[in-house]
């Protein structure tokens, strides 16, 4: 079992939902729903502004992470699945549809990784590349889910 024991891995696990023994990456995009719906309430700028915080600090803190456990991209390094949600619910409304379907279009890209996704994951290293392909599944799902929305009865 891994715990949250230094500032790097406190951010990478989102505090503790990376140590869920089952599903953490699931786990940690449910954590990462409260984040989208309290950022959502900044406007567009704030909301992109906190979003790329969020990235630069999880790039350093999935990296310290990494190195403190000893695997490039743990199971439990969770912060980079709630970028990729942020990613995901840019721009979308807030609604309970958005969350529905932009949570179930990124983990289902999460998990199956489809190319280019999967290719980011294999190929590009450290921080940056452990959150990479989380962004990347972030914004295709954010396309998907554009599209996905409009075919809902409003």
């Amino acid at each position: 079992m891994i715990t949250p024991d230094s500032p790097a891995k406190w951010i990478a696990l989102f505090f503790g939902a990376g140590c869920s023994p089952v599903a953490p990456g699931t786990v940690g995009t449910l954590a990462a729903i409260p984040v989208y719906l309290l950022l959502s309430r900044l406007g567009p700028t704030g909301y992109v502004l906190a979003t790329l915080a969020i990235i630069a600090v999880g790039a350093w803190a999935s990296e310290g992470a990494a190195r403190e456990l000893g695997v490039h991209d743990h199971p439990g390094i969770v912060i980079d699945e709630v970028a990729g949600f942020l990613v995901t619910m840019a721009f979308l409304p807030a609604s309970t549809a958005s969350v529905a379907v932009g949570f179930v279009l990124f983990r289902v890209l999460d998990i199956l990784k489809p190319w280019p996704i999967r290719w980011l994951d294999r190929h590009v290293g450290g921080g940056l590349g452990i959150m990479l392909d989380d962004l990347v599944a972030g914004a295709i799902a954010n396309l998907l889910a554009w599209g996905a929305l409009s075919l809902l009865p409003v």
